[in-house]
């Protein structure tokens, strides 16, 4: 099991906003976090992540309680994109080597380099390589962002709506290269989205967030209507094509 979470609770001042949350990942697995805005969702990634403390709970990556790693060793576990990422002046080759540091002790290896090089070729990115990334497009900054976390080698990914604001073609791209990379490479990944077509496409599972509660988890392809309807308070149809799920929306 590459992570666990149990009656993981989080309140701001008092006030709850996730309350037992439980479910777990293994090696191959893509899960999605789903629900309305608001629910708690980029909440419960901070709290996989230890950027923020549960009142509750616990997170267990690999075995190992997250609460009692140091920031070295979550950033070895953990790869971390979050929903936005502001671009700087620097190339597209040194932001992903950034993503080495937690395994770079005295200077960069050529392991290092190699690593990086093979993220980029991985990602499509061999060509941008050097070129700054406040000069790139919304769909290449999101893959130097992911392969960022890629080269960081960890056992969990964490994606806070990874296809926000990209177009279809890239939201495709992204959303396709996240499970190519999860199948590949024996990892286990977390995603927020709004999208439930996508979600239902390429996830194996899912979890349903409703009133900072978890309302449904399991597998994408057994999701009915009446749960969509329940959390989003908006009744629509379901079909399947190609072995996938689509929702529409019923006409008001």
């Amino acid at each position: 099991m590459i992570l666990t979470v149990s009656g993981l609770s989080f309140a701001y001042n008092s006030h709850p906003i996730l309350t037992g949350v439980n479910f777990n990942l293994m090696p191959g697995e893509l899960l999605a976090v789903l629900g309305p805005n608001g629910v708690g969702k980029t909440t419960l990634l901070k709290c996989i992540n230890a950027i923020h403390c549960p009142t509750g709970g616990s997170v267990t990556i690999d075995g190992q309680d997250i609460n009692l790693l140091s920031p070295l060793g979550i950033a070895r576990k953990i790869g971390y994109v979050a929903q936005r990422t502001e671009p700087s002046r620097v190339t597209a080759f040194d932001a992903v080597l950034m993503g080495r540091r937690p395994h770079v002790r005295w200077g960069v290896s050529k392991k290092d380099l190699e690593i990086v090089d093979a993220a980029l070729k991985r990602l499509g990115l061999e060509s941008l390589a050097m070129r700054y990334i406040d000069e790139m497009s919304g769909g290449e900054l999101q893959k130097v962002a992911i392969a960022r976390a890629l080269v960081q080698e960890p056992k969990l990914i964490l994606l806070d709506e990874p296809t926000s604001s990209l177009d279809l073609k890239n939201q495709v791209e992204v959303l396709g290269i996240i499970r190519r990379i999860v199948n590949e490479h024996t990892v286990a990944a977390v995603m927020t989205m709004h999208d439930l077509n996508a979600a239902f496409r390429y996830a194996d599972k899912c979890i349903f967030i409703k009133n900072g509660k978890i309302f449904y988890a399991g597998s994408t392809q057994s999701v009915n209507a009446e749960i969509i309807e329940t959390v989003y308070g908006l009744p629509v149809n379901i079909y399947k094509q190609d072995e996938c799920l689509i929702v529409i929306p019923q006409a008001q």
